[in-house]
């Protein structure tokens, strides 16, 4: 079965030459073609994915978390989210690394199977990087005004974060 697995991709490379080859059609250029556009695609994007990360560095490394996460306290803690979670909130939206980093200090510090560990793995599993999401693909195609995007998106991310905290008491 580890075979198997690892061959999957080259599975699939030579399956789709060959249905293209059936098919009749240049494969080599498509390819080639392709290739050029995704990297034209990577040009237009850069500015607003490179301002996107600079932001989120900033922002971390300045430590308005950290203040941040002080003034919200109160309001987190009588929802019922831990407040140890709450950077995960935040970083999540701008940053999927930034949020890995930060839900495996979380399980580190407090454990898989704690309420606080439960918690930031339903949050990390069900909400969305939104900004970077905006970024690159409003970016690629050239949208400047996102009218109710962000709205929507951010909601939904408060609606996943009531759910997980909802979920994480029912459940366990």
């Amino acid at each position: 079965m580890d075979y198997i697995i690892k061959a999957m991709i080259p599975i699939i490379v030579v399956s789709i030459t060959t249905y293209g080859m059936i098919k009749k059609v240049k494969v080599y250029e498509c390819f080639v073609e392709g290739a050029k556009e995704g990297l034209s695609i990577c040009v237009r994007i850069f500015p607003y994915l490179l301002a996107m990360l600079v932001a989120v560095g900033v922002f971390r490394e300045s430590k308005a978390l950290d203040y941040f996460i002080y003034i919200v306290k109160p309001v987190v803690k009588f929802i019922g989210l831990p407040p140890e979670v709450v950077p995960l909130v935040l970083v999540k939206p701008l940053s999927g690394s930034g949020a890995m980093g930060i839900f495996a200090e979380i399980l580190n510090n407090f454990g898989a199977d704690s309420y606080i560990g439960r918690v930031a793995s339903i949050i990390i599993g069900s909400t969305e990087t939104i900004f970077y999401t905006l970024t690159v693909y409003f970016g690629a195609v050239g949208i400047k005004k996102i009218r109710h995007t962000l709205w929507v998106a951010v909601m939904a991310d408060m609606m996943c974060v009531i759910l997980a905290v909802t979920l994480a008491r029912l459940m366990f």
